[in-house]
C-alpha cells in the first residue's frame, strides 16, 4: 500500500478531494492510505502562527520554520540517508514534474507532500528536513493544495489496482514519451464529421499504425521539444522524400 501524507493548512479541502471519484475508490478499497495534516497543530502560541514578514523587508508573508520542521519531522523523521519518507516541497522553484517523476514517486511506500502559503517558505526548512521540490510548472498558485493534489492522483493511477484497466495508465500522453493521438466514440458520425474509416475496420495491426502516426504528428505540433533530435530527423526525411525544390526561375535548389 501506497501511504501519502498532505501537509497543508487547509486539511478540509485535501480531505474532500481524497474522499472524491477514483482516489476516494481506491482509498476505501485499500490501495491508498492517505491523510490530511493541519500545519497548525505543531504551533506553540495561542494564535497559531505560521507566518512572519521576511527579514530584508518585501511584500508578502513568508512560513515559519518552527512549525513546518517540526511537522515534518513528526511525519516523516529527521532528514537523512535512513529516512524512508519521501519529503516533497511543492513549490514554483521546484522540478518539473513529469510522467517519469511520478513512475518514479510511486514506487516509493511513502510520501509527504509540504504545500506551502504565502511568499513562500523559510530556505531553513528546505535545508534542515525537505528532500526535492517539485513544481507543476511555470507559473504560482496562492498555495501549494493544488499541486499536491495532482501529484497524489499522477501517482496513484500508477499504483496496481486503482484503474480499472491497467492499460490505460500506459497508453496515454507520455506514456511512451509523445503524446497521445485523437480519440473516438460512438456515434461513428456527428455533425458531419466521421470516425476514421481505420478506426471502424477491426484491422488491429492497421489501426495501431494510425494511432502511432497520429501521436506522432500531434506532437510534432504541439510538443516538438518531447521528440528531440528526432524531429529534426523526420523533418529532413520528409524534405528528401519531397525530391529537390525548384527556384522561381525553373532551376533546381541543390
Amino acid at each position: 500500500m501506497l501511504q501519502i501524507d498532505v501537509l497543508t493548512l487547509f486539511p478540509e479541502l485535501v480531505e474532500s478531494f481524497f474522499a472524491t471519484a477514483l482516489i476516494g475508490q481506491a482509498r476505501e478499497r485499500g490501495l491508498l492510505e492517505l491523510r490530511a495534516h493541519d500545519l497548525r497543530e505543531w504551533t506553540e502560541d495561542r494564535h497559531r502562527t505560521v507566518d512572519d514578514a521576511p527579514y530584508g523587508g518585501g511584500p508578502g508573508m513568508l512560513m515559519k520554520p518552527e512549525p513546518l520542521v517540526a511537522a515534518i519531522e513528526q511525519l516523516a523523521g529527521p532528514k537523512g540517508p535512513d529516512r524512508e519518507v519521501r519529503v516533497i516541497l511543492m513549490s514554483p522553484q521546484g522540478k518539473l514534474l513529469t510522467q517519469d517523476g511520478l513512475g518514479g514517486l510511486a514506487a516509493r511506500s511513502r510520501l509527504l507532500l509540504v504545500c506551502g502559503r504565502y511568499e513562500g517558505v523559510d530556505q531553513r526548512v528546505i535545508e534542515l528536513a525537505v528532500d526535492e521540490e517539485l513544481s507543476l510548472g511555470d507559473y504560482v498558485l496562492c498555495g501549494g493544495e493544488i499541486p499536491a493534489m495532482a501529484v497524489v492522483e499522477g501517482v496513484a493511477r500508477l499504483v496496481p489496482g486503482v484503474l480499472g484497466n491497467p492499460e490505460s495508465a500506459r497508453e496515454e500522453s507520455f506514456g511512451g514519451g509523445i503524446l497521445e493521438g485523437p480519440q473516438y466514440t460512438r456515434p461513428p458520425e456527428f455533425r458531419g464529421l466521421w470516425v476514421p474509416e481505420v478506426l471502424r475496420s477491426g484491422d488491429h495491426a492497421a489501426i495501431a499504425s494510425f494511432r502511432a502516426e497520429k501521436a506522432r504528428e500531434l506532437t510534432r505540433q504541439r510538443r516538438p521539444d518531447l521528440l528531440g533530435p528526432l524531429a529534426g530527423n523526420e523533418s529532413k526525411t520528409r524534405e528528401a522524400a519531397r525530391g529537390p525544390r525548384r527556384r522561381r526561375n525553373g532551376e533546381r535548389e541543390q
